[in-house]
């Protein structure tokens, strides 16, 4: 296969798979369908989605030492609360710009303070999460307006911040989280400010069209119903978040729409095999390499949507904190790679699990 024309590495199969999905047994299957039925409509009961969440990490956050601090960055005429986590070892000079996920919906800095305090204490890094404002009350682009202005100060003055260079911000995303990391850098080198140096996103929302019979995507039909989250439960989000279909074309919500993808963060992508998002994630570390951008693409084999707020111990976790800790540890250009066909735990210098693709 040919080499892209950017630097990918620890790629996991051809970016539009064509192969069928992995064999998943009835019972495993009957466990993932109670994960994806929904007990509310996020479209109809969202706040009650909101609370729900709330207080699940109300219960499950943990309790053995001051987790965070708690501050805000002046935004216009608002303010936007930032929470920020310490490491119990503090290894890195790194600090994790974090946005979170949950469809620009649902989702904030209490619901996710528990895989915040894991990211910290994992990666040895101060991470700082945004609670950007949520739809339908605030429609694109306000959240999305929100973390580019943080990111933006952040990155412009760093030692207000309490950083000590710019180049030791990365910006991180889960799912609609992702896709905010990758439209805030998309905006900032639109509008000339600086920008990030590397940039992580987690199974993130790149295309706009999440229905089975149009997706482009095979992982939409493939995983879009059993699964934890499904192309219905993407639809509702996306009519919330932005109501207007013709708007949903944008860049800044679908990145890979981005007729020009050049100059972006150094990225590592990191895809859940079992999931709906799995290709266009993909696809979008793809358009970014074919740009040349340098690029790290891993699939975590077996993994749902959402697993970075998974409890500690769990596999799919672990093994996501490995791939993140070797691109963390990164200092130096690698090699322009071709797209390979290697899975989850192969090989790479810093992390036994991991190699480039051939």
């Amino acid at each position: 296969m040919a080499a892209a024309a950017g630097p990918l590495g620890w790629a996991h199969g051809p970016v539009h798979r064509t192969t069928p999905p992995p064999p998943v047994n009835r019972l495993f299957r009957s466990v993932l369908g109670l994960f994806a039925a929904p007990r509310l409509n996020v479209r109809e009961d969202y706040a009650k989605v909101r609370r729900f969440q709330q207080h699940v990490a109300a219960l499950s956050g943990p309790r053995y030492r001051p987790l965070y601090r708690q501050t805000a960055a002046e935004v216009g005429t608002h303010r936007v609360p930032v929470r920020v986590f310490q490491p119990k070892e503090k290894r890195r000079d790194e600090v994790l710009l974090f946005f979170h996920g949950g469809g620009w919906v649902t989702g904030d800095i209490e619901s996710y303070t528990p895989a915040c305090a894991t990211m910290a204490d994992l990666t040895g890094c101060v991470v700082a999460s945004v609670d950007y404002r949520l739809a339908p009350e605030h429609p694109f682009p306000a959240g999305l307006e929100d973390c580019f202005h943080v990111a933006r100060m952040v990155l412009e003055d760093p030692q207000r911040a309490g950083i000590d260079s710019a180049a030791n911000v990365v910006l991180v995303g889960d799912s609609a989280g992702g896709n905010l990391a990758a439209a805030v850098s998309l905006m900032l080198r639109e509008r000339g400010h600086r920008g990030a140096s590397r940039q992580i996103l987690l199974y993130p929302v790149t295309h706009w069209d999440h229905d089975p019979a149009t997706s482009p995507f095979a992982s939409v039909r493939h995983h879009g119903e059993d699964y934890r989250l499904t192309s219905t439960e993407v639809q509702d989000y996306f009519d919330l978040y932005v109501p207007d279909h013709q708007e949903r074309r944008s860049p800044l919500i679908a990145p890979l729409m981005a007729p020009d993808l050049s100059g972006q963060p150094k990225t590592l992508l990191i895809t859940a095999e079992l999931d709906l998002l799995c290709d266009e994630g993909e696809a979008y570390g793809q358009a970014l390499a074919e740009a040349g951008n340098e690029v790290r693409v891993y699939r975590v084999d077996g993994a749902l949507h959402g697993f970075i707020a998974l409890p500690r111990f769990s596999r799919s976790l672990r093994e996501a904190y490995e791939v993140i800790n070797a691109f963390l540890d990164e200092d130096s250009p690698v090699d322009e790679q071709p797209v390979g066909e290697q899975h989850g735990r192969a090989g790479h210098p810093g992390h036994p699990g991991l190699q480039d693709a051939p």
